[in-house]
């Protein structure tokens, strides 16, 4: 069945307030969580919210809520009887329940630590304590641990008897007695083995693994660099203390992604997806950098009006400048998001920031010659140029602005963002919005240079 019909059913079978049917249909449709949570979030309001959760198989009812957003986890929250939400809170994985503790009132935040267990408790606290951008704050104290000095037929034992519960099982952490990482050792490899060998003969000793003060942002590139499912979180004890997973590296990719295109684009970045904002807090978000932007027009304004002179000489001139802003600010545009994007994966360091430079350089160089050439033959053939005016200077005063200007342009995309990096900013903060309008009064004032030296 489609989802859509599926979820049209589901829909139906709630407002006919055939509740055991709704049960029946979902275990029947062996629907995913996730779906359901869309269901959930998307689909329903109020009462029925409430409704279709308490519904749900118990097996299924803390994954689905693990999905929820956060307002509909806070409405379920303040609507189910302690013993449900004690229920709830104990099967959640521990990233689960702290991401969702992070994101809720100090209410909700004491009424799920009063009714969790005291382990559950302990660690939710422990993960709190966390900095909200370190590896700490988005690893999980469910995986599966063995000790170095197991045989393989004892490590499987244990592992039979403990994986249940586990986030993740392709991977077992060889621990010492005091509990420091000393190897990794796969599912696949541990069957493979004699049931007489020792897993620390087996195990691999070349570990990737990050502190909880390190930053999520390089935890993620470590996923993406070493191809991982999921990397251990120690202690500056090299005790291991969690692991962080691919599907909590993915989310932190997908939020570092978001804001630096809400950076490039102008825009403060938001904690809420587009639809949960408020319009006041969209209006915040952008309103300061427009005005910036709105004070540098100005700027860029005022420096046309101090050519006004040969402007009224020759009016022809002026409607050479939006040209000239555009593709200044689009080449400048196209090489910060180069660079930015190099940057954020790690393929490019500040230490590169000469051999990107001679890169952009090179490449201004070619866009230039195709460009000038283009304008060049038509100014000459187009344009309307008044009599007393030759027309090839005209087009030459155009062309060598154009060709200075993509240069410029070109190496500012290439060496601001380096610079912000340098500096500990966002290198997404010199995108777009910014280059733009540094191109646009140098692109000016380099026009009207070539035009009072060689028209007036």
């Amino acid at each position: 069945m489609e989802e859509l019909e599926l979820f049209d059913e589901l829909s139906n079978l709630l407002n006919d307030k055939k509740y055991r049917a709704f049960r029946d249909k979902i275990v029947e449709s062996e629907v995913a969580e996730v779906d359901i949570a869309q269901f959930i979030d998307e689909k329903l309001e109020g009462e029925q919210v409430i409704i279709a959760f308490r519904t749900l198989p118990k097996t299924m009812a803390s994954d689905v809520f693990s999905f929820l957003s956060a307002d509909t986890q806070q409405a379920i929250i303040n609507a189910i009887t302690d013993k449900e939400l004690q229920n709830i809170v104990d099967d959640l994985y521990i990233d689960d329940a702290v991401d969702m503790l992070d994101e809720a009132p100090a209410t909700v935040v004491r009424r799920v630590l009063e009714n969790a267990s005291v382990e559950t408790r302990n660690l939710i606290n422990q993960f709190l304590k966390y900095s909200e951008d370190s590896a700490g704050s988005i690893m999980t104290a469910e995986y599966l641990y063995i000790k170095k000095d197991m045989t393989v037929e004892e490590a499987l034992k244990r592992i039979r008897r403990t994986c249940k519960d586990k986030e993740t099982s392709y991977t077992c952490y060889v621990l010492d007695k005091d509990r420091v990482l000393e190897g990794v050792i796969s599912i696949k490899t541990i069957l493979m083995a004699k049931d007489d060998e020792y897993i620390e003969d087996i195990m691999d000793r070349n570990i990737v693994s990050v502190t909880t003060d390190e930053d999520k942002e390089q935890v993620a590139k470590l996923f993406s660099k070493y191809d991982l499912f999921a990397l251990p979180v120690v202690d500056k004890e090299k005790r291991l203390v969690g692991i962080v997973t691919i599907d909590d590296a993915v989310d932190v990719i997908q939020a570092e992604a978001t804001e630096d295109f809400e950076k490039m684009s102008a825009m403060l970045p938001s904690d809420k997806p587009y639809l949960e904002s408020k319009v006041t807090t969209l209006f915040k978000n952008r309103i300061l950098w427009l005005f910036i932007l709105m004070i540098s027009g100005m700027i860029t304004g005022s420096l046309l009006g101090q050519y006004e002179a040969s402007i009224s000489s020759i009016p022809l001139l002026v409607t050479f400048v939006p040209m000239l802003n555009d593709t200044g600010g689009n080449c400048g545009n196209q090489s910060s998001t180069m660079v930015i994007r190099g940057l954020t994966t790690g393929d490019i360091t500040t230490k590169d920031w000469l051999k990107v430079w001679w890169k952009e350089f090179r490449v201004s160089l070619l866009v230039g010659i195709v460009l000038v050439a283009f304008n060049f033959l038509r100014i000459i053939l187009f344009s309307k140029v008044p009599d007393n005016i030759n027309v090839y200077v005209v087009a030459s005063c155009v062309c060598l602005a154009m060709f200075v200007t993509i240069i410029l342009a070109k190496s500012l995309g290439a060496i601001l963002p380096i610079l912000a990096k340098k500096l500990h900013l966002d290198p997404a903060v010199m995108a777009a919005p910014l280059i733009t309008t540094i191109v646009d009064a140098a692109a000016i004032v380099i026009y009207f240079s070539f035009v009072t030296l060689l028209l007036f």
